[in-house]
């Protein structure tokens, strides 16, 4: 049963959510994922080790939030979406105290682990809009979600760096951490329960997931999200240490380039928002994965010359975030449209293929790396991934003049 969003007030608990609500909920979990990035290589030799040992905190962070999101869309679906997007934020908010005051990498790591809660914010985001509109207007408020979600991303490196800067990296935990309260006393005023269909127990939501994982359309809407969002993970993982090691960028000067990726993801989801609903979620997709095409080509181009000035790489790749945010609005509304009743898993079940996914190609962007070897090798990481995007993309348009519309059974 869908809500009526025509009875949503702001701050009132009794009604579905006001759409910043969940753009907030949502920023917080990209905050938490980003804001430390210009300070990797400052937190590495805090704490005594090597770069690759301290890029975990991204990479074992994108792992992590991909194992709980399996339980986070069950759980919602079974409980509500508000108390467990509660949860997921006072799990964020002990990890980040723990984070800004642990003495060792261990304790750090720990920390760093538990601060993925707060994906709940990004799974439960998409959930909520799919319970309270059919599904291309999913695509198109999914847009305006995450195009609001984006204006974190666009600050949080650059507040991270300035904050390294001026008092050290603990300072950007600290900030996540007054983040983290406001949020959540928000969420706790204004997030109304709209799962009004709950399961009758965790059992037979985890019993339900044979129809997912039989579904093609679910696999081709999860794999064109994974792919895509990987293109980007592979940038995060490789990219603070082209800009530190490599291009030799203060941690300041270093978030204000990450600045440029999310004011394109901002741009995208724009475009997302404004036209998902009169093009359909295809050509959405397939779109955003011609732009990424372009971005990684150009950025090739540029190393293959010899051009090695900041923007020669990073510019290019700003293109990456116009490209996933036409692509990823679409896929997840996408996913969770399969088997609406089952939006919360599908949402959490897609988003831990996604994240893992990821993780893994986080982890092989920053394996490549050396000062010796330039930017070479991360675009090329890059490059593989958005061909598999783009053939991901084909796949479900094949399905779609195959079968027909998802108003069918939805396979």
């Amino acid at each position: 049963m869908e809500a009526d969003l025509s009875k949503t007030r702001f701050l009132d608990n009794s009604t579905p959510p006001h759409i910043a609500t969940l753009v907030l909920a949502a920023g917080l979990a990209a905050m938490s994922m980003n804001i430390f990035l210009p300070s990797l290589a400052t937190m590495a030799d805090y704490f005594g080790t090597s770069y690759a040992v301290m890029q975990f905190a991204v990479s074992g962070y994108l792992a992590g939030t991909a194992v709980i999101q399996i339980a986070i869309g069950p759980l919602s679906d079974l409980f509500g979406r508000r108390p467990v997007m509660l949860g997921g934020i006072v799990l964020l908010l002990a990890g980040t105290l723990i984070c800004a005051l642990a003495p060792n990498i261990t304790i750090f790591m720990i920390g760093r682990l538990m601060q993925t809660g707060v994906v709940a914010g990004i799974v439960l985001s998409r959930a909520i809009v799919r319970d309270m509109v059919p599904m291309e207007e999913a695509a198109s408020m999914i847009g305006y979600v995450t195009m609001g979600m984006s204006l974190v991303p666009m600050i949080a490196p650059t507040l991270g760096g300035v904050l390294d800067d001026l008092f050290g990296w603990q300072a950007s935990f600290v900030a996540m951490l007054l983040a983290g309260v406001a949020v959540m006393l928000l969420v706790w005023r204004d997030l109304g329960e709209t799962n009004t269909a709950q399961s009758a127990s965790l059992g037979a939501q985890f019993r339900s997931w044979p129809q997912l994982l039989r579904s093609r359309r679910f696999w081709g809407y999860t794999l064109t999200a994974t792919f895509s969002s990987g293109v980007f993970f592979s940038f995060l993982g490789g990219a603070p240490f082209v800009g530190s090691v490599i291009l030799k960028l203060t941690p300041s000067a270093l978030g204000l380039y990450f600045f440029t990726m999310a004011a394109g993801y901002m741009l995208g989801n724009y475009l997302s928002g404004r036209y998902a609903r009169r093009f359909g979620i295809a050509p959405m997709m397939l779109s955003g994965n011609i732009v990424n095409v372009i971005g990684i080509g150009t950025a090739f181009v540029f190393a293959i010359v010899g051009i090695s000035h900041p923007f020669a790489f990073f510019g290019p790749l700003s293109l990456i975030g116009i490209g996933n945010g036409l692509t990823l609005p679409s896929a997840n509304a996408g996913m969770v449209s399969v088997r609406p009743h089952l939006a919360g898993s599908a949402s959490g079940l897609g988003g831990a293929i996604t994240l893992g996914g990821g993780a893994a190609l986080s982890v092989l962007a920053s394996s490549v790396l050396t000062p010796e070897t330039g930017t070479m090798p991360l675009l090329a990481v890059m490059g593989a991934t958005v061909v598999l995007a783009l053939a991901a993309t084909k796949y479900v348009r094949w399905i779609d003049r195959r079968e027909g519309s998802l108003g069918g059974d939805g396979r």
